[in-house]
């Protein structure tokens, strides 16, 4: 059997089904032109009835658009950007748009290299993401003829940029744990070096006080049993609740405490942060964490984009997105409706 192509309706096709010229027709399907509502709303039904597509390259030629967006990150891994991404993508989607991925691990000339592709691609603006909000891509973004927005990575003060609210998230864990009734809370996390470490570990303290113990470590699993063996060799008296700063992290504690014949949740809650899928559904019992909400960041940096390549004015400047609660077994409680 061969394969037949199926014809492309072409804005001919419409503006013969419409019953106008096709400078007319290309007007009312741009909205663009004057015209009657009733002959642009007629062209646009007929578009739709015959299942027209414009052509984006002739868009663009018309627009002087792409109708790409560039997304640039040196996370390669991919534990931030891939949800950053499909964020972005579900919102860009519907404008015809898509997203053009350059992953560029730490290399400034990769990092060249790609940006140079996309200037080349013409893209209608760039998307900069990273593995920490501390740290800047190893690429000068500052002064391209094009939009940027930043998102998840260290931004130019003049620039537009997203993170989690990492306080808040810190702050809705350490409540959720008092209302469970812990009185004896302690905050495992990773490297000082880290800002979002120093303003969950802040925020922390802020909520149960000053002097709250806090151990820094290492973003892993080990650390998590090491923490607990610092903790339980250690004389006095042991908590009934650990935060931790990852779930890799609260996964090892759980894992620790297990072995010790420590109950979770029933002795000791134990809460996470990022709601890593992969990690907190497979610990046992399941990890109640924090949600960054990558996803939302994403569509909030497409939405930003898109305005900027519109030419429509957004202040410059640091806007922090919610955090969420995903409450499971390991801290007890019912989950939230």
């Amino acid at each position: 059997m061969s394969f037949q192509p199926t014809k492309r309706v072409r804005i001919y096709d419409v503006a013969q089904a419409a019953g106008v010229s096709v400078a007319t027709a290309s007007k009312a399907l741009n909205d663009t032109g004057r015209m009657t509502e009733e002959t642009r709303a007629r062209v646009k039904e007929a578009a739709s009835s015959l299942g027209f597509r414009p052509n984006a390259m002739a868009r663009g030629l018309i627009q002087r658009r792409s109708f790409t967006v560039g997304l640039l990150t040196n996370d390669t891994y991919g534990r931030f950007t891939l949800p950053l991404m499909a964020g972005v993508s579900e919102e860009l989607v519907d404008q015809g748009i898509s997203v053009f991925l350059c992953t560029i691990e730490d290399d400034p000339a990769l990092a060249k290299i790609h940006v140079d592709a996309m200037l080349d691609k013409q893209v209608d603006g760039i998307i900069a993401s990273g593995k920490r909000i501390d740290r800047q891509l190893p690429v000068d973004l500052a002064n391209l003829n094009i939009p940027v927005v930043y998102a998840f990575t260290k931004a130019p003060a003049d620039a537009v940029s997203l993170v989690s609210d990492d306080a808040e998230g810190s702050r809705e864990a350490v409540e959720w744990l008092k209302s469970l009734g812990r009185q004896r809370m302690v905050h495992v996390t990773g490297p000082r070096s880290f800002a979002s470490v120093e303003e969950r570990a802040g925020a922390y303290r802020a909520s149960v006080g000053e002097n709250a113990p806090v151990f820094f470590g290492a973003w892993s699993e080990q650390w998590g049993h090491e923490a607990v063996a610092q903790i339980w060799d250690a004389t006095g008296e042991k908590p009934d609740a650990i935060f931790c700063g990852n779930d890799q992290i609260a996964r090892g504690v759980v894992d620790a405490l297990r072995e010790r014949g420590v109950s979770v949740p029933t002795d000791v809650s134990v809460i996470g942060f990022d709601n890593w899928e992969i990690v907190a559904a497979a610990t046992r019992p399941p990890l109640t964490t924090i949600d960054m909400n990558l996803k939302e960041l994403g569509r909030e940096a497409g939405r930003l984009v898109l305005a900027l390549a519109a030419g429509e004015t957004v202040e410059p400047g640091i806007r922090k997105l919610p955090c969420q609660l995903v409450v499971r077994q390991s801290c007890g409680g019912a989950p939230r409706s």
